[in-house]
Protein backbone atom coordinates (compact mmCIF):
# COMPACT_ATOMS: atom_id res chain seq x y z
CA UNK A 1 0.00 0.00 0.00
CA UNK A 2 1.20 3.50 -1.04
CA UNK A 3 1.11 5.97 1.45
CA UNK A 4 2.08 9.53 1.29
CA UNK A 5 2.53 10.48 4.74
CA UNK A 6 4.75 7.39 5.89
CA UNK A 7 6.93 7.90 3.01
CA UNK A 8 6.93 11.89 4.19
CA UNK A 9 8.05 10.76 7.70
CA UNK A 10 4.52 12.34 8.97
CA UNK A 11 2.40 9.27 10.40
CA UNK A 12 4.41 6.06 11.09
CA UNK A 13 1.10 4.52 12.81
CA UNK A 14 1.75 1.10 10.44
CA UNK A 15 4.86 -0.10 11.28
CA UNK A 16 5.00 -2.96 8.89
CA UNK A 17 3.94 -0.60 5.61
CA UNK A 18 7.28 -1.55 4.06
CA UNK A 19 6.46 -5.18 4.80
CA UNK A 20 4.65 -6.91 1.37
CA UNK A 21 1.07 -8.18 3.24
CA UNK A 22 2.00 -11.52 2.24
CA UNK A 23 5.17 -11.41 4.27
CA UNK A 24 3.32 -9.44 7.23
CA UNK A 25 0.62 -12.14 7.58
CA UNK A 26 3.47 -15.20 7.82
CA UNK A 27 4.95 -13.38 10.65
CA UNK A 28 1.81 -13.00 12.23
CA UNK A 29 1.56 -16.77 12.13
CA UNK A 30 4.57 -17.28 13.39
CA UNK A 31 4.07 -15.26 15.96
CA UNK A 32 1.03 -16.86 17.00
CA UNK A 33 2.35 -20.45 17.01
CA UNK A 34 5.42 -19.69 18.76
CA UNK A 35 3.11 -18.29 21.59
CA UNK A 36 1.22 -22.02 21.87
CA UNK A 37 3.93 -23.76 21.18
CA UNK A 38 4.15 -24.84 24.79
CA UNK A 39 0.87 -26.86 24.08
CA UNK A 40 -0.31 -29.18 20.92
CA UNK A 41 -2.82 -27.53 18.66
CA UNK A 42 -5.69 -30.11 17.14
CA UNK A 43 -6.45 -27.73 14.45
CA UNK A 44 -4.27 -24.69 12.67
CA UNK A 45 -7.22 -22.75 10.33
CA UNK A 46 -5.63 -20.37 7.76
CA UNK A 47 -5.47 -16.74 8.41
CA UNK A 48 -8.96 -14.64 6.97
CA UNK A 49 -6.99 -11.63 5.49
CA UNK A 50 -7.95 -8.39 4.55
CA UNK A 51 -8.20 -5.49 2.66
CA UNK A 52 -5.03 -3.60 2.56
CA UNK A 53 -6.85 0.07 2.38
CA UNK A 54 -9.84 1.67 2.68
CA UNK A 55 -10.78 -1.16 5.52
CA UNK A 56 -11.22 0.86 8.95
CA UNK A 57 -15.21 2.32 9.34
CA UNK A 58 -13.52 4.85 12.40
CA UNK A 59 -11.69 7.99 12.05
CA UNK A 60 -10.15 9.59 15.75
CA UNK A 61 -8.83 12.97 14.32
CA UNK A 62 -7.33 15.21 16.85
CA UNK A 63 -8.24 18.79 16.07
CA UNK A 64 -5.56 21.80 16.06
CA UNK A 65 -5.04 24.58 13.96
CA UNK A 66 -7.11 27.53 14.33
CA UNK A 67 -10.75 28.15 13.87
CA UNK A 68 -10.27 29.13 10.13
CA UNK A 69 -7.92 26.76 9.56
CA UNK A 70 -8.58 23.67 11.30
CA UNK A 71 -6.01 20.66 11.35
CA UNK A 72 -7.67 17.28 11.53
CA UNK A 73 -5.52 14.19 12.45
CA UNK A 74 -2.52 14.38 15.10
CA UNK A 75 -0.03 16.47 16.44
CA UNK A 76 3.50 15.23 16.96
CA UNK A 77 5.67 15.53 20.17
CA UNK A 78 6.82 18.51 18.70
CA UNK A 79 3.62 20.31 18.70
CA UNK A 80 3.67 19.89 14.29
CA UNK A 81 0.03 19.87 13.41
CA UNK A 82 -0.33 16.38 11.02
CA UNK A 83 -3.33 16.47 8.58
CA UNK A 84 -4.34 12.94 8.46
CA UNK A 85 -7.40 13.48 5.91
CA UNK A 86 -5.81 11.20 3.08
CA UNK A 87 -5.04 8.51 5.61
CA UNK A 88 -5.68 5.36 2.79
CA UNK A 89 -6.91 3.55 5.66
CA UNK A 90 -9.90 5.26 5.70
CA UNK A 91 -12.67 4.43 3.58
CA UNK A 92 -13.00 6.86 0.19
CA UNK A 93 -16.38 8.03 1.65
CA UNK A 94 -14.88 9.83 4.48
CA UNK A 95 -12.42 12.33 2.11
CA UNK A 96 -16.41 14.55 2.02
CA UNK A 97 -17.41 14.74 5.91
CA UNK A 98 -13.64 16.12 6.33
CA UNK A 99 -13.53 18.19 3.72
CA UNK A 100 -17.28 19.76 4.82
CA UNK A 101 -16.29 19.55 8.61
CA UNK A 102 -13.34 21.90 8.07
CA UNK A 103 -15.65 24.96 7.12
CA UNK A 104 -18.37 23.90 9.49
CA UNK A 105 -16.08 24.29 12.71
CA UNK A 106 -15.56 28.17 11.43
CA UNK A 107 -19.27 28.24 11.29
CA UNK A 108 -20.02 26.81 14.57
CA UNK A 109 -17.29 28.83 16.23
CA UNK A 110 -15.36 25.53 17.62
CA UNK A 111 -11.97 26.96 18.80
CA UNK A 112 -9.67 23.70 18.26
CA UNK A 113 -8.09 23.09 21.44
CA UNK A 114 -4.28 24.17 22.05
CA UNK A 115 -2.66 21.26 23.85
CA UNK A 116 0.33 23.93 25.26
CA UNK A 117 -1.84 26.96 26.00
CA UNK A 118 -4.67 25.03 27.58
CA UNK A 119 -7.07 26.93 25.35
CA UNK A 120 -9.83 26.15 23.00
CA UNK A 121 -13.01 23.95 23.29
CA UNK A 122 -12.52 21.17 20.31
CA UNK A 123 -10.61 18.18 21.17
CA UNK A 124 -11.47 15.52 18.88
CA UNK A 125 -13.78 14.38 15.80
CA UNK A 126 -14.73 10.86 16.03
CA UNK A 127 -16.45 9.50 13.13
CA UNK A 128 -18.02 6.08 12.57
CA UNK A 129 -19.59 4.90 9.43
CA UNK A 130 -21.65 1.64 8.98
CA UNK A 131 -21.49 -0.91 6.69
CA UNK A 132 -24.95 0.13 5.73
CA UNK A 133 -24.31 3.52 4.74
CA UNK A 134 -25.12 5.58 7.96
CA UNK A 135 -22.45 7.32 10.00
CA UNK A 136 -21.88 8.82 13.68
CA UNK A 137 -20.05 11.77 14.82
CA UNK A 138 -18.97 12.79 17.69
CA UNK A 139 -17.62 16.41 18.80
CA UNK A 140 -15.15 16.03 22.11
CA UNK A 141 -15.38 19.80 23.82
CA UNK A 142 -13.74 20.88 26.73
CA UNK A 143 -16.72 22.12 28.07
CA UNK A 144 -20.43 22.80 27.63
CA UNK A 145 -19.23 26.56 26.66
CA UNK A 146 -19.92 26.25 22.72
CA UNK A 147 -22.71 23.76 22.80
CA UNK A 148 -25.62 26.24 22.04
CA UNK A 149 -23.58 27.26 19.19
CA UNK A 150 -22.71 23.95 17.60
CA UNK A 151 -26.65 23.09 18.10
CA UNK A 152 -27.35 26.38 15.97
CA UNK A 153 -25.27 25.55 12.89
CA UNK A 154 -25.67 22.11 13.30
CA UNK A 155 -28.64 21.54 10.57
CA UNK A 156 -26.13 23.14 7.93
CA UNK A 157 -24.27 19.92 8.77
CA UNK A 158 -27.09 17.95 8.35
CA UNK A 159 -27.99 19.54 4.95
CA UNK A 160 -24.68 19.04 3.67
CA UNK A 161 -24.13 15.61 5.17
CA UNK A 162 -27.56 13.58 5.25
CA UNK A 163 -25.73 10.41 5.86
CA UNK A 164 -25.06 11.84 9.81
CA UNK A 165 -27.75 9.27 11.39
CA UNK A 166 -25.94 9.98 15.27
CA UNK A 167 -24.18 13.35 16.37
CA UNK A 168 -23.37 13.84 19.84
CA UNK A 169 -21.04 16.21 21.99
CA UNK A 170 -18.49 14.61 24.47
CA UNK A 171 -17.58 16.69 27.45
CA UNK A 172 -13.54 15.91 28.23
CA UNK A 173 -12.58 18.25 30.57
CA UNK A 174 -9.05 16.93 31.73
CA UNK A 175 -5.94 18.08 30.30
CA UNK A 176 -4.75 15.24 29.60
CA UNK A 177 -4.60 13.10 26.28
CA UNK A 178 -7.70 11.13 26.80
CA UNK A 179 -9.97 10.71 23.98
CA UNK A 180 -13.55 11.13 25.67
CA UNK A 181 -15.05 11.99 28.87
CA UNK A 182 -17.99 10.39 30.57
CA UNK A 183 -20.65 13.00 29.68
CA UNK A 184 -22.38 12.83 26.28
CA UNK A 185 -24.75 14.35 24.81
CA UNK A 186 -27.32 13.64 22.29
CA UNK A 187 -27.87 16.28 19.57
CA UNK A 188 -29.94 14.01 17.24
CA UNK A 189 -32.98 11.86 17.76
CA UNK A 190 -31.51 9.05 16.68
CA UNK A 191 -28.77 7.58 18.78
CA UNK A 192 -27.39 4.72 18.05
CA UNK A 193 -26.50 3.48 14.39
CA UNK A 194 -28.05 0.72 12.08
CA UNK A 195 -25.22 -2.10 11.26
CA UNK A 196 -25.57 -5.56 10.02
CA UNK A 197 -23.27 -8.22 9.94
CA UNK A 198 -24.47 -11.53 8.63
CA UNK A 199 -27.80 -10.84 8.60
CA UNK A 200 -27.47 -9.78 12.11
CA UNK A 201 -29.01 -6.36 13.36
CA UNK A 202 -26.21 -4.71 15.56
CA UNK A 203 -26.15 -1.14 17.34
CA UNK A 204 -23.76 1.52 18.01
CA UNK A 205 -23.52 3.71 20.41
CA UNK A 206 -21.30 6.99 21.25
CA UNK A 207 -19.27 5.40 23.52
CA UNK A 208 -20.08 1.43 22.87
CA UNK A 209 -16.69 -0.35 21.47
CA UNK A 210 -17.33 -1.70 17.98
CA UNK A 211 -14.64 -3.36 15.65
CA UNK A 212 -12.44 -0.87 13.46
CA UNK A 213 -12.62 -3.44 10.47
CA UNK A 214 -15.79 -4.54 9.33
CA UNK A 215 -15.76 -6.83 6.68
CA UNK A 216 -12.77 -9.08 8.93
CA UNK A 217 -15.07 -8.88 12.19
CA UNK A 218 -18.01 -10.05 9.89
CA UNK A 219 -16.18 -13.52 9.34
CA UNK A 220 -15.16 -13.64 13.11
CA UNK A 221 -18.23 -13.22 13.82
CA UNK A 222 -19.71 -16.07 11.29
CA UNK A 223 -16.45 -18.42 12.18
CA UNK A 224 -17.62 -18.31 16.21
CA UNK A 225 -21.28 -18.75 14.85
CA UNK A 226 -20.10 -22.25 12.83
CA UNK A 227 -18.03 -23.37 15.52
CA UNK A 228 -20.95 -22.98 18.05
CA UNK A 229 -23.19 -24.76 16.14
CA UNK A 230 -21.11 -27.74 15.46
CA UNK A 231 -21.03 -28.19 18.98
CA UNK A 232 -24.75 -28.08 19.64
CA UNK A 233 -24.76 -26.66 22.76
CA UNK A 234 -27.91 -25.19 24.77
CA UNK A 235 -26.09 -22.97 26.97
CA UNK A 236 -23.83 -20.37 26.62
CA UNK A 237 -22.25 -16.83 28.36
CA UNK A 238 -20.57 -14.72 26.28
CA UNK A 239 -18.44 -12.59 28.95
CA UNK A 240 -17.38 -8.77 27.69
CA UNK A 241 -19.82 -9.37 25.17
CA UNK A 242 -19.48 -5.79 24.14
CA UNK A 243 -22.62 -4.91 21.76
CA UNK A 244 -23.68 -8.68 21.77
CA UNK A 245 -21.39 -9.62 18.30
CA UNK A 246 -20.80 -12.88 19.13
CA UNK A 247 -23.20 -13.87 21.30
CA UNK A 248 -26.33 -12.88 19.01
CA UNK A 249 -24.66 -14.66 16.33
CA UNK A 250 -24.40 -17.79 17.78
CA UNK A 251 -27.37 -17.73 20.13
CA UNK A 252 -30.33 -19.93 18.20
CA UNK A 253 -34.14 -19.90 19.70
CA UNK A 254 -33.48 -22.92 21.78
CA UNK A 255 -30.11 -21.62 23.38
CA UNK A 256 -30.06 -19.84 26.66
CA UNK A 257 -27.52 -17.47 26.48
CA UNK A 258 -26.26 -14.64 29.41
CA UNK A 259 -23.96 -11.81 27.50
CA UNK A 260 -22.30 -9.67 30.25
CA UNK A 261 -20.21 -6.18 29.64
CA UNK A 262 -19.34 -3.54 32.17
CA UNK A 263 -20.61 -0.72 29.47
CA UNK A 264 -24.24 0.15 29.76
CA UNK A 265 -24.18 1.57 25.90
CA UNK A 266 -23.38 -1.30 24.83
CA UNK A 267 -25.92 -3.63 26.46
CA UNK A 268 -28.78 -1.10 25.62
CA UNK A 269 -27.61 -2.28 21.89
CA UNK A 270 -27.61 -5.59 22.50
CA UNK A 271 -30.91 -5.66 24.12
CA UNK A 272 -32.29 -4.15 21.04
CA UNK A 273 -30.80 -6.62 18.83
CA UNK A 274 -32.13 -9.37 20.71
CA UNK A 275 -35.39 -8.27 20.38
CA UNK A 276 -35.42 -7.85 16.63
CA UNK A 277 -33.95 -11.16 16.73
CA UNK A 278 -36.89 -12.24 18.40
CA UNK A 279 -34.57 -14.48 21.11
CA UNK A 280 -36.17 -15.00 24.32
CA UNK A 281 -33.71 -16.72 26.22
CA UNK A 282 -31.22 -14.26 25.32
CA UNK A 283 -30.41 -11.98 28.33
CA UNK A 284 -27.85 -9.33 28.54
CA UNK A 285 -26.52 -7.25 31.66
CA UNK A 286 -24.04 -4.19 32.41
CA UNK A 287 -21.68 -5.97 34.96
CA UNK A 288 -18.39 -6.71 35.39
CA UNK A 289 -17.57 -10.28 33.30
CA UNK A 290 -15.45 -11.74 36.31
CA UNK A 291 -17.18 -10.73 39.26
CA UNK A 292 -20.28 -12.08 37.22
CA UNK A 293 -18.72 -15.29 36.76
CA UNK A 294 -16.79 -15.94 39.55
CA UNK A 295 -20.73 -15.83 41.83
CA UNK A 296 -22.27 -17.95 40.28
CA UNK A 297 -22.50 -21.61 41.14
CA UNK A 298 -23.30 -23.29 37.87
CA UNK A 299 -21.91 -22.65 34.30
CA UNK A 300 -23.43 -23.24 30.64
CA UNK A 301 -21.69 -26.03 28.30
CA UNK A 302 -19.88 -23.11 26.42
CA UNK A 303 -18.61 -19.74 27.92
CA UNK A 304 -17.11 -16.96 25.24
CA UNK A 305 -14.77 -14.40 26.37
CA UNK A 306 -13.61 -11.64 24.69
CA UNK A 307 -11.64 -9.81 26.81
CA UNK A 308 -9.73 -6.47 26.56
CA UNK A 309 -5.68 -6.72 25.82
CA UNK A 310 -5.14 -7.85 29.62
CA UNK A 311 -7.01 -10.70 29.27
CA UNK A 312 -9.54 -12.93 31.80
CA UNK A 313 -6.62 -12.95 34.36
CA UNK A 314 -5.86 -15.36 37.18
CA UNK A 315 -9.37 -15.24 39.13
CA UNK A 316 -11.72 -15.74 36.00
CA UNK A 317 -8.95 -18.71 34.74
CA UNK A 318 -9.04 -20.36 38.17
CA UNK A 319 -12.96 -20.06 38.39
CA UNK A 320 -13.29 -22.17 35.21
CA UNK A 321 -10.66 -24.29 35.77
CA UNK A 322 -12.39 -25.48 38.56
CA UNK A 323 -16.16 -25.34 37.30
CA UNK A 324 -15.00 -26.71 33.84
CA UNK A 325 -17.43 -25.70 31.34
CA UNK A 326 -17.52 -27.85 28.38
CA UNK A 327 -15.70 -25.23 26.08
CA UNK A 328 -14.27 -22.35 26.18
CA UNK A 329 -14.35 -19.94 22.74
CA UNK A 330 -12.15 -17.09 23.50
CA UNK A 331 -11.91 -14.19 20.92
CA UNK A 332 -8.24 -12.45 21.58
CA UNK A 333 -6.80 -8.81 20.50
CA UNK A 334 -3.54 -9.52 22.54
CA UNK A 335 -2.04 -13.07 21.86
CA UNK A 336 0.53 -12.77 24.61
CA UNK A 337 -2.36 -12.56 27.19
CA UNK A 338 -4.30 -14.89 25.73
CA UNK A 339 -1.44 -17.44 26.00
CA UNK A 340 -0.90 -17.05 29.56
CA UNK A 341 -4.47 -17.15 30.33
CA UNK A 342 -4.12 -20.79 28.20
CA UNK A 343 -1.07 -22.01 30.72
CA UNK A 344 -3.47 -21.13 33.34
CA UNK A 345 -6.18 -23.38 31.72
CA UNK A 346 -4.24 -26.53 31.91
CA UNK A 347 -7.86 -28.79 31.97
CA UNK A 348 -8.52 -27.50 28.27
CA UNK A 349 -6.74 -28.99 24.98
CA UNK A 350 -6.72 -26.28 22.33
CA UNK A 351 -9.10 -27.80 19.96
CA UNK A 352 -8.50 -25.10 16.55
CA UNK A 353 -7.42 -21.82 16.13
CA UNK A 354 -7.91 -18.94 13.83
CA UNK A 355 -5.96 -15.74 12.98
CA UNK A 356 -8.05 -12.29 12.08
CA UNK A 357 -5.64 -10.02 10.56
CA UNK A 358 -8.17 -7.36 11.77
CA UNK A 359 -5.01 -4.48 11.48
CA UNK A 360 -2.87 -4.97 8.69
CA UNK A 361 0.67 -2.93 8.85
CA UNK A 362 0.63 -3.76 11.88
CA UNK A 363 1.84 -6.16 14.71
CA UNK A 364 -1.16 -6.24 16.00
CA UNK A 365 -4.33 -9.19 15.18
CA UNK A 366 -7.39 -11.21 16.56
CA UNK A 367 -7.33 -14.46 17.19
CA UNK A 368 -10.65 -17.17 18.04
CA UNK A 369 -9.08 -20.75 19.44
CA UNK A 370 -12.20 -23.18 20.44
CA UNK A 371 -10.77 -24.95 23.95
CA UNK A 372 -11.98 -28.14 24.89
CA UNK A 373 -12.24 -29.98 28.41
CA UNK A 374 -10.34 -32.49 28.81
CA UNK A 375 -11.88 -36.04 29.89
CA UNK A 376 -10.67 -37.20 33.22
Amino acid sequence: MHCALYNADHCQSCQWLEKPYSQQLSHKQSLLEQLLAHQPVGQWLPPVTSAEQGFRNKAKMVVSGSVERPVLGMVQREGDAIDLCACPLYPASFARVFEVLKPFIARAGLTPYNVARKRGELKFLLLTESTQGGMMLRFVLRSKTKLDQLRTALPWLQQQLPQLRVVSANIQPVHMAILEGEEEIALTPEQALAENFNNVPLWIRPQSFFQTNPQVAKALYATARDWTRALSVTSMWDLFCGVGGFGLHCATPAMSLTGIEISAEAIACAQHSAEMLGLKRVNFAALDSTAFATSREAVPQLVLVNPPRRGIGHALCDYLSEMAPDYLLYSSCNPESMAKDFARLSAYDVTRVQLFDMFPHTSHFEVLTLLTRRCQ
